[in-house]
């Protein structure tokens, strides 16, 4: 009986060579199991991202809290005269379990901190912060004084600042709008939000 043309060994290597062979040329041509589905997914997760996002500056909830002076301000930006329910801003809500907007208005005291973040902690995610007055910004006219912190932000992140003492409730609308910019994605700032140095404070006194 004539001899084998190859040895076990050499056919068990011969073997695995085209096997090797096999799986290369069937991952270059895989298709990938699912794939309208993965493909769709991502539309929707494209398509949703978006309408998540306008919803949420769309039906900003603001908290109805207010610690000094400037709440007086944020009373007249409830009235008929600024007429803030054309945009949708007066769904102000007595729980903070139904808000995503933290209004500080007027200056926080030290002893006040650990309520106002218990607040901030017990509001629904993602939640936005708006510093509303020179005092809530920068301690204000107290800025030296032992009991006032100087600013919010040193306790919270804030989202947008607002100017004046007392600040005009012209001007909380222009915040609120410059808000929704920034929850919708259309300028920066929606993604990443940290407790930053504050330019104000840094101010010297008389400048």
């Amino acid at each position: 009986m004539p001899g084998k043309p190859y040895s076990e060994e050499q056919f068990a290597d011969a073997e695995q060579e085209m096997t090797k062979l096999v799986l290369q040329s069937s991952r270059r041509y895989k298709v990938q199991t699912n794939a309208v589905f993965a493909r769709l997914s991502d539309v929707a997760k494209a398509a949703s991202g978006g309408m998540i996002r306008w919803g949420r500056s769309n039906s900003l909830w603001p908290m109805q809290f207010g610690l000094a002076c400037c709440a007086m301000e944020l009373m007249d930006f409830g009235a008929a005269r600024i007429d803030a329910e054309r945009k949708g801003y007066l769904l102000f809500r007595g729980t903070p379990r139904q808000c995503d907007v933290m209004i500080v208005a007027g200056w926080v005291t030290k002893s006040m901190v650990p309520r106002v973040r218990r607040l901030y902690e017990q509001m629904a995610s993602p939640k936005y912060v708006i510093a509303y007055g020179e005092c809530a910004t920068s301690g204000g006219p107290w800025w030296e004084s032992y009991n006032i912190i100087q600013g919010i932000d040193q306790v919270l992140p804030v989202d947008v600042y607002v100017v004046g003492c007392p600040p005009k409730p012209e001007n909380l609308f222009g915040a609120l709008m410059k808000l929704q910019e920034k929850v919708g994605g259309r300028i920066a700032g929606d993604t990443e939000r940290s407790i930053s140095e504050n330019i104000r404070r840094n101010e010297k006194p008389g400048v």
